[in-house]
């Protein structure tokens, strides 16, 4: 198992203080973070780096969340998103998962409970990789790319 400073994750939310104050608790964590504040940053950004796991705030100007949600899942499948939101709704959270989110969680978080939302998706995404790995090695290549895709 890779320790916390592999984890290469992404925090995306337009409230500047609140997002770098959560990028200082969890790189105390030993967690590799990196902040963009708007939901175009954080397309850019993935363009030259891939996360292993973006925390996505939900209500910011310009591009919304459920946006970039929708944007990484199609072109980023293996990236695992977490929503962190103050605004969500019980429809927001079941479009988040019918989207694919990982998980759905609401300000203020408990930071532990972050960090293992972090933890279990980076686990999820790894088990998810080796299976593919896996299947590929047997000449079933079709079944590796659904598996990297979620099977969509």
């Amino acid at each position: 198992m890779k320790r916390n400073k592999d984890i290469k994750v992404l925090l995306v939310d337009d409230e500047a203080a609140f997002v770098d104050t959560l990028a200082q608790r969890l790189k105390m964590r030993e967690l590799n973070v990196k902040t963009v504040y708007d939901g175009e940053q954080a397309l850019a950004r993935l363009k030259s780096e891939e996360p292993d796991v973006m925390v996505l705030d939900l209500k910011m100007p310009g591009l919304q969340g459920m946006d970039v949600l929708r944007e990484v899942r199609k072109t980023y499948p293996k990236m695992q998103v977490i929503i962190l939101t103050g605004h969500g709704t019980e429809k927001d959270e079941e479009e988040a998962r019918r989207l694919g989110g990982f998980d759905f969680l609401r300000k203020p978080a408990d930071i532990e409970t972050l960090v293992g939302k972090i933890s279990e998706a980076y686990a999820e995404k790894l088990e998810r990789m080796m299976t593919a790995i896996a299947f590929a090695e047997e000449g079933e290549f079709d079944t590796a790319k659904k598996i990297i895709k979620e099977e969509e």
